[in-house]
């Protein structure tokens, strides 16, 4: 089977837990999920946890219940995943780029502070391959400005900062979690929200369901169990029982994932730190990273070659590389609507390369990585 650069870990035990729900009363709105929910939640240290079908929603969802509209501005990192911007456009909002730290990779608080304006209303830092961003400055700049905070959190399950888990930071509004199928943990397609707010929570409980409250408490009135109401407009970005299963048994897995991550990550910097081609990203001080990707910057001049012809032996191979990721500001459709460039994401762009990294990958393979990379030569 060829090497990917990510791949899901799916045990017997997982299959198990997928078919209980199946045979079970409810395969959607059921028990199940707020157990995940639960789970979730104490794990990461914040008191509420919103299960939702994917991390698209969640940003969606986020923008929704901070009430973002048209008139506002969103900030975000260049080097980011599509929906870190496209759930600031969804609800009509200006996205703003801050250049990251090439060091990291995460977006940069000088830079940050930069593109601030009046009309500024979030700050979506991107924990990127599990980093996690300078939150101190990135929340002090926040309680200046009166601004909200979204970590976008999808490579980041099992990070930690200042001894925190990342999803409990006191300072942040929301954090979203991706649960894709390359992501730590997997529900097949999944994500969550946690938060220190109970009005964010209830918000978001509403919004993920059709704006539908159920609780008497909240209602204008009640005629009976049967009856709810919808006090706004939502959508349908549910999480199944099925699904939730299968994310409790990877949550019950994940100290093994964790560690099998690290391991895999420490043999490739033992390997590739004195080789002055590559050059890996520099860990945050006093933080932890739940390294869902290891990219590393390459000198294509030294090693004679272009990033293309780079992927292009290492898939014949058998090995598929991936880059993670085009600068936002590089799309056409930001291009359209004139974003602010970013030079040294542009920059980061051109060197970077992301190593094949998930739980399942032997030392065997990653020293077939390693070996191919080392011999890569002009």
């Amino acid at each position: 089977m060829p090497i990917s650069y990510g791949r899901q870990s799916i045990s017997w035990r997982d299959i198990v837990a997928v078919v209980r729900a199946m045979r079970s009363p409810y395969l959607t709105q059921g028990p199940s999920v707020q157990a995940f929910e639960s789970a979730f939640a104490r794990m990461v240290g914040a008191p509420y946890a919103v299960a939702v079908n994917n991390a698209t929603a969640a940003l969606h969802l986020a923008m929704l219940a901070l009430g973002v509209s048209a008139k506002d501005e969103v900030i975000t990192s260049p080097i980011t995943f599509l929906s870190s911007a496209n759930c600031a456009r969804m609800v009509g909002a200006t996205v703003r780029l801050a250049d990251i730290d090439p060091h990291t990779a995460c977006i940069d608080p000088d830079a940050l502070l930069n593109q601030l304006t009046p009309a500024t209303k979030v700050i979506i830092p991107v924990h990127f391959a599990g980093n996690p961003c300078d939150m101190d400055r990135i929340h002090r700049i926040a309680a200046q400005h009166g601004i909200a905070v979204v970590e976008d959190a999808s490579h980041a399950l099992g990070s930690t900062y200042r001894g925190v888990p990342i999803g409990g930071l006191a300072g942040t509004n929301m954090t979203v979690f991706s649960f894709h199928p390359v992501k730590p943990i997997t529900t097949g397609e999944g994500g969550m929200i946690t938060t220190h707010s109970a009005s964010l929570y209830r918000q978001l409980c509403q919004l993920r369901s059709h704006g539908i409250e159920r609780d008497p408490a909240h209602m204008t009135q009640s005629d009976g169990p049967w009856y709810y109401e919808m006090h706004r407009l939502g959508h349908n970005y549910r999480l199944t029982d099925i699904q939730s299963e299968l994310g409790l048994s990877q949550l019950r897995q994940w100290p093994r994932f964790l560690a099998r991550r690290q391991a895999i990550v420490a043999r490739y910097r033992q390997a590739l730190q004195s080789d002055d081609r590559f050059t890996l990203l520099t860990p945050t001080p006093d933080s932890s990273s739940g390294h869902h990707l290891l990219p590393i910057l390459c000198d294509w001049q030294r090693l004679g070659m272009t990033k293309k012809a780079c992927f292009e032996h290492f898939k014949a191979n058998g090995i598929h590389l991936q880059v993670h990721y085009i600068p936002l500001h590089m799309q056409p459709y930001y291009q359209q609507l004139g974003i602010n460039p970013c030079q040294k994401a542009a920059d980061y762009y051109h060197a970077a390369i992301s190593l094949p990294v998930y739980v399942g990958l032997s030392n065997r393979e990653v020293d077939r990585v390693i070996a191919l990379l080392k011999g890569l030569s002009s």
